[in-house]
């Protein structure tokens, strides 16, 4: 065994199959498409719902109901346990130290503080929203709920 043939002839990454370029690379005439029908002509695509021309599942199935996500409040959940654990007794917890903080991530139009959890130390917490067990945690601790 000589140690610099050892890796002769391996190829790290596989070559890309060159398609449409002559019968001699296996690849040639129908390019993968095989003969006529409907996905060897161009343009042809296998859309997503298409069920071969039958009723697609989507509208087959009744809608029921009103859907309003597309312009709905993103609203990110924290509970009083995290604040508990991210902050000493007597801070100041608004929306913008919890995003500097990377408690709160992302988009959202409002922070909802749940009651999740215990809470020993004493917070002046300002968030859009509130259950009712945080804010009587909160205020249990010694400390204050503002809302936004």
């Amino acid at each position: 065994m000589i140690l610099n043939d050892v890796h002769q002839g391996v190829e790290k990454r596989k070559k890309r199959k060159r398609i449409g370029r002559g019968t001699g690379s296996g690849h040639g005439k129908t390019a993968g498409h095989g003969h006529k029908g409907y996905y060897s002509r161009a343009g042809s695509s296998r859309r997503l719902s298409f069920e071969g021309g039958q009723m697609p599942f989507a509208r087959r199935v009744a809608k029921r109901g009103f859907n309003n996500k597309k312009f709905a409040d993103v609203v990110v959940a924290l509970n009083v346990s995290v604040l508990q654990e991210a902050f000493a007794a007597g801070d100041q917890v608004t929306p913008s130290e919890l995003v500097a903080r990377g408690l709160v991530k992302g988009k959202f139009d409002a922070i909802k503080i749940l009651g999740n959890g215990q809470l020993d130390i004493k917070l002046d917490v300002t968030a859009h929203r509130f259950s009712k067990s945080a804010e009587d945690k909160i205020t249990a601790a010694g400390g204050t709920a503002n809302r936004v």
